[in-house]
């Protein structure tokens, strides 16, 4: 404990934030949070509950927050994405998640469509419709 509490302390006291870790964990925290924020928004999506522009809008509504699920997926790349859901979707046999996973290959990664990266995933880049002032409005 000494030397976990002198490299929390080091880390202070070079002005980072230190986030410390009392044991290991598998995608330790932040993908930890966000995996089973994506893999519900895919559900949706996969399981044809709602497009992903409505999940997304529903997401900044109700929380306030432009850092929606398929934005982020955007950004991590369609790709990460795929795998991630295929691996969920056989190890739990979930329909909707082999659903998304298929959807996601077929529609989107065989058509060149991988995300920021490509220029364009479920938006378009440089100019996605998620940063339009008319997003939230009802069409």
């Amino acid at each position: 404990m000494e030397t976990f509490d002198a490299v929390v302390a080091f880390a202070k006291s070079i002005g980072m934030v230190a986030l410390p870790l009392h044991k290991e964990q598998p995608g330790y925290i932040t993908n930890s949070l966000i995996v089973p924020w994506v893999t519900a928004a895919l559900k949706l999506w996969g399981g044809d509950v709602a497009d992903y522009e409505t999940i997304d809008k529903t997401w900044i509504i109700g929380t306030k927050s432009n850092f929606a699920p398929f934005v982020f997926i955007d950004i991590a790349g369609l790709n990460t994405a795929f795998n991630i859901t295929s691996i969920l979707a056989t190890t739990t046999n979930d329909p909707q998640l082999h659903q998304a996973a298929k959807r996601l290959k077929e529609e989107y990664i065989d058509k060149g469509k991988l995300g920021i990266a490509s220029g364009e995933g479920f938006y378009k880049y440089p100019d996605p419709a998620f940063e339009r002032e008319d997003f939230l409005k009802y069409r």
